[in-house]
């Protein structure tokens, strides 16, 4: 069981007029969003992303939410709704559709579009049903409505999913700016209404809980944008998200009054900025972009808008900064970091930093300059929000543990019971009936890891294998022996990596195995498994006394 709550058994039967709650993943952690809704039988999803891996998950490509809780009962899902276009709310959709590729996908019009452009890596065409807010729909059991919210990308949508158990209000990923740069803001006025005629449970995303205040405009920014670009002495290079519309419109239009051309690097980044071009939702000037084959014939008047805000090792800026692309940063060039650090990516972004700034560049990010605002709502926005809505019942979601016990805090805060917010991890199943939301049990939920082309074979236990290997090295010990007398007849050979280069180091622990085998066969040990479970202990023994290490060690019995 991968939650907080060992006591808990797998959850009763799922009594009647009950909705059932159970987040696959996305809580407790930022990343791979999803969540189960389940009532009389029928099942709805919302979100369905991927969670980037951390540095002790070597070898990690993604990390996809763990489907086991519905893999047995695909054909009772009546829809996935997305709430908007990020990664970590859309990129594991292609996995769940391999399993079953006739699941309809509600979103918005850049939702779904940017999901299809992610499908057709997987080669699947989805069924899409496109709504916008102010919509309801009948989804099987479920009447959903939908509602504007503001975030760091366009057309996001929060969801009210209505059965006769009760409404839970989902914001999914938002926040309350008020000066928008596409002048959509969040439906607050449809947030109170919805509070007037009454919600259940009020889903919330927690991602700022616990910064005070109110999360900054976007257009605050502009400004430091602007002096950054105007100031520049040769190329600029912004790194953004890949589907941060805002972010790269605000580029364009500075690159613009400054007379600088501009082009898109990086697969994704070009693949979303053309849909949302010809959807509408970004605007070029004419003869503004060019294609990254024209940038050396524009010289220095030239803004590049990038992939890699986040160290990601494949993407344009990570290997910018290794010098394997094409587009070499070199001195007095400057790069801008127009992203918020995602917690566990802090080390390859620094890393991404120190690299650019020793090829002489000039590194612009937000802990030196206003050059990103967050796209969640900080405390004040949601005290606002708990304020107008008046649930019955609260449950944190999209935070780690600090940001669903500070948005917990929030709502009791303003009136809220505190056994009517309920804090839950992955796998954790949540009832709502009558008017309140109960922990009643708990489902196996894990991380179920993408490694090239192996998706879930890949485990804790084998990436504690490959942590070893990277911090500690390996040894492996052959050794021979006489099947009759047990008596050494070859060895012990002794290779190692990662561990030491002078193979002079191992005369004496070989000594030692030679004892160590000679002992175990005179007191009647044998067979090799047995005798390698010797040499393992004696040279691992040797290695942590000897060398305070403790690298992977893979003893060989061989007999003849």
């Amino acid at each position: 069981m991968n939650h907080p709550h060992p006591e808990l058994g797998l959850p009763p039967r799922l009594p009647a007029k009950t909705l059932r709650i159970v987040a696959l993943g996305g809580l407790a952690e930022v990343g791979r969003n999803m969540t189960v809704f389940e009532y009389d039988g029928e099942l709805l999803v919302v979100d369905c992303g991927v969670l980037f891996p951390e540095d002790n998950q070597p070898g990690v490509d993604l990390i996809l939410p763990d489907f086991s809780y519905i893999r047995d009962r695909l054909r009772d899902i009546k829809a996935v709704f997305l709430t908007h276009g990020h990664e970590d709310h859309i990129s594991a959709l292609g996995y769940l559709l391999r399993e079953r590729e006739d699941i309809p996908v509600i979103g918005s019009q850049l939702t779904l579009a940017f999901s299809k452009g992610k499908l057709r890596e997987h080669r699947i065409s989805p069924i899409t049903i496109e709504v916008r807010e102010g919509q309801r729909r009948k989804v099987g059991n479920f009447e959903l409505e939908f509602v504007a919210v503001n975030h760091s990308i366009p057309d996001a949508l929060a969801v009210v999913i209505r059965t006769p158990a009760g409404t839970v209000l989902h914001t999914g990923d938002f926040k309350m700016d008020q000066l928008p740069l596409d002048g959509r803001i969040t439906d607050l006025a449809r947030f109170a209404e919805l509070g007037r005629e009454g919600v259940d449970l009020f889903m919330v995303d927690s991602t700022n809980a616990d910064i005070p205040g109110y999360t900054t405009s976007e257009r605050e920014i502009m400004p430091v944008l602007d002096r950054v670009i105007a100031s520049a002495k040769r190329r600029v290079i912004v790194a953004s998200f890949a589907s941060n519309v805002h972010r790269v419109q605000q580029v364009i239009d500075l690159a613009y009054t400054h007379n600088k051309k501009v082009s898109f690097i990086g697969r994704s980044m070009v693949r979303n900025m053309s849909l949302a071009s010809e959807l509408g939702f970004l605007h070029i000037p004419p003869n503004t972009l060019i294609s990254e084959d024209e940038i050396d014939d524009h010289g220095e008047d030239v803004v590049l808008i990038s992939t890699g805000s986040q160290g990601e090792p494949l993407a344009a800026l990570s290997r910018m900064a290794n010098g394997d692309h094409r587009i070499k940063v070199g001195p007095e060039d400057t790069v801008i970091l127009a992203s918020s650090l995602i917690p566990g990516n802090e080390n390859a972004v620094y890393r991404v930093i120190n690299e650019l700034t020793r090829f002489g560049a000039r590194v612009v990010h937000k802990g030196n300059a206003l050059v990103h605002v967050s796209g969640h709502a900080a405390a004040g926005e949601l005290l606002y929000c708990y304020n107008i809505v008046k649930p019955k019942n609260v449950m944190p979601v999209h935070g780690e543990w600090r940001h669903m016990k500070a948005n917990a805090e929030l709502a009791i805060s303003t009136g809220v019971r505190r056994e009517n917010v309920v804090i839950a991890e992955n796998g954790v199943v949540v009832d709502l009936a009558n008017s309140k939301a109960e922990i009643v049990g708990a489902v196996p939920c894990g991380f179920v890891y993408v490694d090239g082309m192996s998706i879930g074979d890949i485990t804790e236990d084998s990436l504690k294998d490959r942590r070893i290997l990277g911090e500690e090295g390996f040894i492996s010990v052959i050794v021979v022996i006489d099947s009759q007398t047990g008596k050494i007849v070859a060895g012990p050979d002794i290779h190692a990596r990662g561990f030491a280069e002078d193979l002079e180091l191992f005369d004496e622990v070989k000594v030692k195995i030679e004892k160590a085998l000679a002992g175990a066969v005179a007191a009647g040990t044998n067979g090799t498994h047995q005798l390698s479970q010797v040499v393992r202990r004696t040279v691992g023994s040797w290695v942590g006394g000897e060398h305070r290490r403790r690298p992977m060690i893979v003893p060989v019995v061989i007999e003849v």
